[in-house]
């Protein structure tokens, strides 16, 4: 078995010590790293700098409510064949014609070690994960439409991410490597913020995750910004050439934001927040 280099992060992705430990633990033991945390935490994207720092191709798998644990093996398409053998096509004598193949026969078969992405499981019906058990236990499974059995020479790395909606089994769970994302305390938010924006001004940056901070203690948001709108509230305050003294002013207790709508995402938390503004005007 080949061992790719150990996972150190990357230019575009902040890392915590912990956060490597476990990608590395996980690529050790050819175990599925199980990645759980806030959305905006960078589940996903950690999938995409993992296949960057080992260079490895990325196969992505992304969960729906409707997907199928079967869809991730292969799909038989007999309708087609029907509708092929009614026209007289040549290519109805052969059946492998008609079978897809999904991300986990595409993982399997794939000539350099794959990393494997599947997305959001959390999403599909409880069954699901249940489902893929067996196969990514042995790494093998049979079409039985054409008696062949798919194997994967070597494990490819498998990055499972969960958004918390539903409870995972206990006979999945135990099969993960498990990992919560923790919510960016200020230094590593100050790391990342770094990296998308190189040599921003320390002073707006320090502002803007008082703010940002301040807006996510509030008791009662519906959904607390992210850190990805953290990014895009930056983004949009450097691009409209923001003055500093407008965030000075900005107290979330007695204001709301400006540009707040990349911060709050739904009219509850605006309407909160305006009536917080409004009481904190009243008293002064």
């Amino acid at each position: 078995m080949t061992e790719p280099s150990r996972f150190e992060g990357t230019k575009s992705y902040i890392a915590t010590e912990d956060l490597k430990v476990a990608v590395n633990a996980a690529v050790t033991l050819r175990r599925p790293l199980l990645v759980k945390g806030e959305p905006g935490t960078g589940k996903t994207v950690l999938a995409h700098e993992i296949a960057k720092a080992i260079d490895a191709p990325l196969i992505e798998w992304n969960v729906k409510s409707t997907t199928k644990a079967q869809q991730g093996l292969y799909e038989y398409d007999a309708v087609a064949r029907l509708r092929d053998g009614q026209l007289g096509d040549e290519r109805v004598h052969d059946i492998a014609n008609y079978i897809k193949k999904g991300k986990l026969w595409e993982a399997f078969t794939s000539p350099q070690l794959p990393v494997l992405l599947i997305d959001e499981i959390d999403k599909a019906d409880i069954e699901f994960p249940n489902d893929l058990l067996q196969e990514l236990d042995r790494m093998s499974f049979d079409v039985y439409e054409t008696h062949e059995r798919i194997e994967a020479k070597e494990r490819p790395i498998v990055v499972i991410t969960s958004n918390n909606e539903k409870e995972l089994p206990d006979a999945f769970l135990r099969r993960c490597f498990f990992h919560y994302i923790k919510f960016p305390d200020h230094d590593t938010m100050r790391d990342i913020i770094e990296v998308h924006f190189p040599g921003i001004q320390k002073s707006l940056v320090t502002k803007a995750m008082e703010i940002f901070y301040e807006i996510r203690d509030v008791p009662g948001l519906k959904k607390k910004p992210s850190t990805s709108e953290l990014i895009d509230w930056l983004k949009l305050l450097l691009n409209e050439d923001m003055p500093l003294d407008v965030l000075q002013d900005a107290n979330p207790n007695a204001a709301i934001p400006p540009l707040h709508g990349a911060l709050l995402k739904n009219e509850q938390d605006v309407m909160m927040f305006e009536r917080l503004a409004f009481m904190a005007r009243r008293q002064q």
